[in-house]
């Protein structure tokens, strides 16, 4: 078991934008991506008075958590459900409003490192990607059955592949004689399917492909789109949320619903602005907050991590 796996990205960060939130008794903070529980002990350790309720799609992951925060006893509240169903965890917990909310969007660590997921591309593995193995189909499934026009709009809107057209035929013809199961077989096909100069550029020629398969499997763009508009709602005035993306598709839909929260929705020319159309949220970072070097030096998965956060300042017009 790796070290670098259990340092949560830009923890400190994290917390600082959070604690004034958090100060008063029985506030509750919600960590939606649970993973290993690192962001959601720190919170715990740092908020004596805090409680947490944490959710994650993983049944392993919650497994391994639990056991990680069970000194904290009843102060953590484990739930197994997807981030969107926020509003539904909160009403089933009786909890009408939240002081804080962490997003940490990356895949965990523990998914990454278990070979048999089929998570990453650096070493053969069952094409699984489901983050939730109980449910949903998996990448192979993806590879093997979804037509080429379908394929080729995942490669493109999910993982920014401008050679989607070349690896999709390839893809097409090759599962034709066999269907794709394994990792890498799909990874020396995409090696073989690139023209030089693209493989000189970023990285393992890959990686933007499983990205796009990851995205799909787990339906993650849809559910952030719904997950954090939910979690907006459902803080306090004075509630604080935090969240960390590793793409430019994440961070483009958190900065779209953060910034309209911090505009006025009044039609323009009004002398006053009236209450129900100031804005709802205060940005707490300019642009995106970018892990620092020595952060990346002590843990390569920071490297992409883009932090974005707000504050809710008034309820919603009704």
């Amino acid at each position: 078991m790796n070290q670098s796996r259990h340092v949560p990205v830009m923890l400190q960060r994290c917390l600082d934008m959070l604690a004034p939130a958090l100060t008063e008794p029985g506030a509750v903070v919600v960590d939606c991506t649970l993973g290993l529980g690192g962001h959601s002990k720190a919170l715990l350790t740092r908020f004596p008075e805090a409680r947490l309720v944490a959710l994650d799609r993983d049944k392993e992951a919650l497994r391994l958590s639990g056991e990680r925060l069970a000194p904290f006893g009843d102060r953590a509240t484990l739930v197994h459900a997807v981030y969107d169903e926020l509003p539904e965890v909160l009403d089933r917990l009786g909890i009408p409003r939240v002081q804080g909310i962490l997003f940490d969007l990356g895949v965990s660590s523990m998914q990454l490192d278990e070979a048999d997921r089929g998570f990453a591309y650096a070493q053969d593995a069952p094409l699984d990607m489901r983050m939730d193995q109980t449910t949903g189909i998996s990448a192979a499934e993806v590879l093997n059955t979804y037509p080429p026009g379908e394929l080729v709009r995942i490669l493109r809107a999910y993982g920014e592949e401008k050679q989607a057209k070349r690896i999709v035929s390839a893809v097409v013809r090759e599962r034709e004689k066999e269907p794709f199961s394994n990792s890498a077989r799909l990874v020396e096909l995409i090696r073989d399917s690139l023209p030089q100069a693209a493989k000189r550029t970023g990285g393992n020629p890959a990686k933007r492909t499983f990205q796009a398969l990851r995205i799909e499997v787990n339906g993650e763009l849809s559910v952030l789109e719904r997950a954090i508009p939910a979690a907006v709602k459902a803080l306090a005035v004075g509630g604080r949320i935090a969240v960390l993306s590793y793409h430019s598709l994440e961070d483009r839909l958190v900065k779209q619903v953060f910034a309209a929260g911090a505009a006025t929705t009044a039609p323009p020319g009004l002398p006053v602005v009236p209450e129900r159309y100031q804005p709802r949220l205060k940005l707490l970072t300019r642009g995106a907050e970018l892990p620092t070097e020595e952060e990346v030096a002590e843990n390569r998965r920071a490297a992409p991590a883009r932090l974005r956060g707000a504050q809710r300042i008034r309820e919603d017009a009704e």
